[in-house]
This record gives C-alpha cells, sequence and structure tokens, in this order.
C-alpha cells in the first residue's frame, strides 16, 4: 500500500485538478516546473512533450504521467495553456484518469476540464493564499468514479465506501467566479450513481438530473469570527430519484430561495414521492406489519406517499415599520392540505433589516410587534378519518364511540385551556367524523407585544390573543 502521505498528495492533486486546478501558459519551462512542483517529489513524474505555439500564445503538456511510490498512477494526455502564462486566458485539461497501479482498475476519469480566466496557470497545493485561487469560469465534461475504492472514501471523506462496490458518473459541472472564499454559480448536470452503500439508505442506484446553487459566500474557514458564516443565495434540484434498501422515491424539483435582499424568498417541494409499498417489500419481515398499517392510514391504501409545498416568506420595509408575511402550504395528497398565512407589522431594532430575521428566526425576539395576523387552514383530506378508524379497530369499540371519546376529551381540555383551545379541539373532532372538510384558525395579535409576551407563558396564551376557530 502507498504511503499516508503520498495518497493525501496525489488525492489532492486530482480533487484540485477537478475542481479548480492549476493551470498555466507561455513558458514550457515554466509549465514544466511548475507542474513538477504541483505533483510532489513522492513519486515519478513524467512528461511525454512539451511545447510553445507558433501562431498564439500557447503552451501544451502531452502525456503527463504522475506514479506514485506506492499506489495510484495519475495520467493526463494533454494540459493546455492559452494566453499569457502569468494570467491566463484559458486552461484545458484533457484525458484525465486515475487508475490503482497495481490491478489497474480506473479509479477516476474525466474527458476535459476547462477553466477560464484563471488567476494562475498552475495552482500550488500550499504556499498560496486563499485568495489567489480565483476561476472565472468552470466546466467539468464527463466525470466517472469508482465508489467502491480508497480513493472515493476519501474524496467523500466516507470510510464506508470503500468496502463495498459502485461507480459515479457526471454529465456535466459548469461553475462561475470560483474561489477559495465564494462560489458564484455551479450546476451539476446528469448524475448517475450505484452503490452497496449509500450511507442510512442501505445499498441503491440514484440519478439526478440536474443540481444548481448561486452565491454560496463563507467558505474560508480562515476567515475572522462572526464573518464566515456560510450563505447560499439559491439552490435548486431537479428530478432526483432513489431506488435503495431502505427508501425508493423520487423529487421532481426543490428550490431554496435564501438571498432575501429583494424581498422575498424560502422552500419550495414539488412532487416528493415515496414508494412506501415498495420500502414494505424491502423491510424486515418482523415490520412489515406496522409499517403497511402507517401506510395505510397516510396513502389510503395506495402505497405511494406524495407530498408538496411550500415555505414562504416575504417583506415590505416602510420608514416607520416593516411588514413580514408568510404565504405557505404542505400537501399530503389523500391525507390532509395545511394553509398558514403570516402577517406581521413589526418594528425591527436599528440596523436589523427583515432579511435578517428569515436568515435567523432569533432576530424577532428584539423586535416589536404591531398586532398582526395568523390564519390556520386544514383541509381534510381522508386522514383524519382513517385514524379514527384505525383507533376504533385498535381499542375494539365502534368508530361513533372512539369519536364520543375524543369529544368529550377535547371538552375536558377545553376546561383546562379555554373555550378557544376546546373549539379547536372540537373542531378536529368534526374533521374525524365527517361533519366538516375544512378547519380555519384566525389569531389576532394585540397592538403591542413581542415574542416573550407569548414564550414567558405559553398558558395564557388564549387569554392575550384573540382567536376565532370555524368548522366547514
Amino acid at each position: 500500500m502507498m504511503s499516508s502521505a503520498s495518497r493525501l498528495t496525489l488525492n489532492a492533486v486530482t480533487l484540485a485538478l477537478l475542481i479548480v486546478p492549476s493551470l498555466g501558459l507561455a513558458d514550457a519551462d515554466r509549465l514544466e516546473a511548475d507542474l513538477r512542483a504541483l505533483f510532489g517529489a513522492d513519486g515519478a513524474f513524467e512528461v511525454g512533450n512539451i511545447a510553445e505555439g507558433t501562431i498564439r500564445d500557447r503552451t501544451i503538456a502531452e502525456a503527463i504521467r504522475f506514479q506514485a511510490d506506492e499506489g495510484e498512477r495519475l495520467l493526463i494526455d494533454r494540459y493546455v495553456v492559452n494566453g499569457d502564462y502569468d494570467q491566463p486566458d484559458e486552461v484545458t485539461i484533457e484525458g484525465v484518469r486515475l487508475e490503482d497501479s497495481l490491478t489497474e482498475v480506473l479509479l477516476m476519469s474525466v474527458e476535459r476540464i476547462v477553466l477560464d480566466e484563471p488567476s494562475q496557470a498552475v495552482f500550488p497545493l500550499g504556499g498560496s493564499e486563499p485568495g489567489e485561487i480565483e476561476v472565472g469560469r468552470l466546466t467539468i465534461d464527463d466525470i466517472v468514479i469508482d465508489l467502491g475504492s480508497e480513493f472515493a472514501a476519501e474524496l467523500f471523506d466516507d470510510p464506508s465506501l470503500e468496502e463495498g462496490e459502485g461507480s459515479l458518473a457526471i454529465e456535466l459541472v459548469r461553475g462561475e467566479s470560483l474561489s477559495h472564499q465564494a462560489i458564484g454559480m455551479v450546476e451539476v448536470i446528469g448524475v448517475k450513481g450505484v452503490s452497496q452503500d449509500l450511507g442510512e439508505l442501505g445499498s441503491g442506484s440514484f440519478s439526478l438530473s440536474s443540481l444548481h446553487l448561486e452565491g454560496l459566500s463563507g467558505l474560508d474557514e480562515e476567515m475572522g469570527e462572526g464573518e464566515n458564516e456560510q450563505q447560499l443565495d439559491r439552490f435548486e434540484l431537479n428530478d432526483l430519484v432513489v431506488d435503495a434498501e431502505r427508501f425508493v422515491g423520487s423529487l421532481a424539483h426543490l428550490s431554496l430561495d435564501g438571498d432575501f435582499s429583494d424581498g422575498q424568498g424560502g422552500l419550495e417541494i414539488d412532487a416528493f414521492q415515496a414508494d412506501l409499498a415498495r420500502m414494505i417489500e424491502l423491510a424486515p419481515e418482523e415490520e412489515r406489519a406496522q409499517l403497511r398499517m402507517a401506510s395505510n392510514v397516510l396513502t389510503d391504501g395506495s402505497g405511494e406517499l406524495r407530498i408538496d409545498a411550500a415555505l414562504l416568506g416575504n417583506w415590505e420595509q416602510g420608514e416607520m415599520q416593516s411588514l413580514i408575511t408568510s404565504d405557505s402550504h404542505v400537501t399530503i395528497h389523500d391525507a390532509l392540505r395545511l394553509l398558514v398565512d403570516v402577517e406581521l407589522p413589526v418594528v425591527l431594532s436599528e440596523g436589523v433589516t427583515p432579511a435578517a430575521v428569515f436568515a435567523d428566526a432569533g432576530v424577532l425576539e428584539s423586535a416589536k410587534l404591531l398586532g398582526g395576523n395568523l390564519r390556520l387552514i386544514l383541509n381534510e383530506q381522508g386522514l383524519l378519518g382513517r385514524l379514527t378508524t384505525l383507533g376504533a379497530a385498535m381499542e375494539g369499540i365502534t368508530e361513533s364511540q372512539y369519536i364520543e371519546q375524543a369529544r368529550t376529551q377535547a371538552e375536558g381540555f377545553g376546561m383546562m385551556f379555554g373555550p378557544e383551545v376546546q373549539q379547536f379541539l372540537l373542531g378536529l373532532v368534526s374533521l374525524a367524523e365527517g361533519a366538516a372538510d375544512e378547519l380555519e384558525v384566525a389569531v389576532t395579535l394585540p397592538a403591542e407585544s413581542n415574542l416573550e409576551t407569548y414564550t414567558g407563558d405559553p398558558m395564557g396564551l388564549p387569554e392575550r390573543l384573540e382567536m376565532r376557530v370555524e368548522t366547514r
């Protein structure tokens, strides 16, 4: 086996070539020297040919080979630097292959890496200030990684990968404005993988149409305290499909808007599906009965759980006060639908923006609430009715008897917590027995308050709030 120092050096080189490689141009001697310095002295480094272009500024190194003292072998067909070597226009790396030198098994391959406007031709692995590592645009074509290898275990920081078999293929990676501190944009397209170890999911396969993120900052761990908080402006994921031992399902679309500087943001989930029937078949036999019971309650016997959700926030900032609103919903198809509307006029502490409230709800603790309205609508689509049937069967009584028990309990809680709570609980009973399809709770906050008004004495909330409950 290769030494840990050799392995770390080679894996760091390979990862550097994958993400933000060093690239160069112009002077052939400088390119060869920089490449030798990049790979270090822990192994044998060879270059088949290095030449400078005669028509335009171009330096080309071909047939690059690095053989570690013990272990992996890295091969690169062509390393091309275009433009001024000290300030390249573009660097292209073609035909990257990482092999196990003993078995000649392919550990990783990359068809092409293109870096536009890199800050230098070759980025040293050590001794370079983080701020010097910059790439204007990045394109990587056709990545293939053997997931059942020591290289993959170190690359993804998951030692268990080495114990199994698997592969990962990525059609395209694109990036813009990349540096040690931040990522302007990264997009990953066409991901397919299969592995004996997908973490908590067990063995199985997965595919992803695309992943897109923008505005990721705070990556430099050496930044001063309070300045290194990571911020992600936008994240999108499309067409994720997983078929594994402990999860079978898909997600059509997920988007996270974390940049509230434009007055809006939040999380949206479209068409999340879990094939509970398949998952139950794969579960241990002694667990299947309870899982099937839960599946029937959630899916009305279809065995397919489907969820859509949107947790959205908006704000309007005025001279004297701000208005924070939220329009959110969660739908479990064939089960229930929950809608939440929030409208909060607030006065924030000096220097605090509404965007900070969405980023950290704790900011609201110091804000003055100028009244406001909260509305919750629960639409029964079968879940409470099925829970009633199940509860009655488990207790060995009729459904009407079970409903009467629930009604009696609701009235008892109402005597303890007040008529508003009683109305809410009785509304749930009405949904469960089919007397109503929808329950609405509307809450009006007092003219001036803060969060401590409500968190300090939760039992006294009904007395401080104006609450209306309706069923229909």
